[in-house]
């Protein structure tokens, strides 16, 4: 079956831990990851993986992609270099396609005003609280959140990240999706038995 492709954010000190696990399970799966920056020019991660984005942020249609994934970054606190990212969240969003955003990503969010009137979490609620944002009422205290559309979660959460991607692509559900995270996030060697049953029947 033929997918649009799902399309990574990446800015210079992008948190390259935080995606990981969500952008390899979806290659496995069948959908293609591509980078967009804010040009085509090499960016570099917090980690030092200098990455060559597949295409530029002005070229990414929210027609043309399954998900747009926007991962924390040292710079969404640093001042509105990414503010064009955020922008491009409400346009995916305002068009009915999926949004997911970890750790930094979140403020840059907030700050756009759409977390205001969805469910969402992030590291602290104090750390969104600082952008004056008018969603306060609506953070969960939770490792990961799915409100309409919209993902969100912290720092700490790459996995249920993930499986909230998961979940809402349909690439795993049910007792295999709840395996996967058992597997990834708990060490949990029997949940292993339930994924390799699951990949064996196809």
């Amino acid at each position: 079956m033929s997918r649009k492709p799902v399309h990574l954010a990446v800015y210079d000190t992008y948190a390259d831990w935080e995606t990981g696990h969500a952008t390899a399970y979806l290659a496995r799966a069948g959908y293609e990851i591509r980078t967009a920056g804010p040009s085509r020019e090499p960016v570099t991660s917090v980690g030092g993986l200098r990455v060559q984005p597949a295409c530029a942020l002005d070229d990414v249609r929210p027609s043309e992609s399954s998900l747009l994934i926007l991962p924390g970054a040292d710079l969404w606190d640093a001042g509105d270099d990414l503010a064009p990212f955020a922008r491009k969240a409400r346009e995916f969003l305002d068009a009915g396609v999926p949004v997911a955003a970890i750790c930094g990503a979140t403020v840059g969010l907030a700050r756009e005003g759409l977390l205001d009137d969805r469910e969402h979490t992030s590291a602290v609620s104090f750390y969104l609280a600082a952008t004056g944002y008018g969603g306060g009422e609506r953070y969960v205290d939770a490792d990961a959140v799915t409100d309409r559309g919209l993902i969100t979660a912290g720092p700490t959460e790459p996995v249920a990240f993930a499986r909230e991607i998961f979940r809402l692509l349909g690439v795993y559900d049910g007792e295999v999706l709840d395996a996967w995270y058992r597997l990834f996030h708990d060490s949990d060697t029997e949940a292993y038995a339930v994924l390799e049953k699951a990949q064996a029947s196809g």
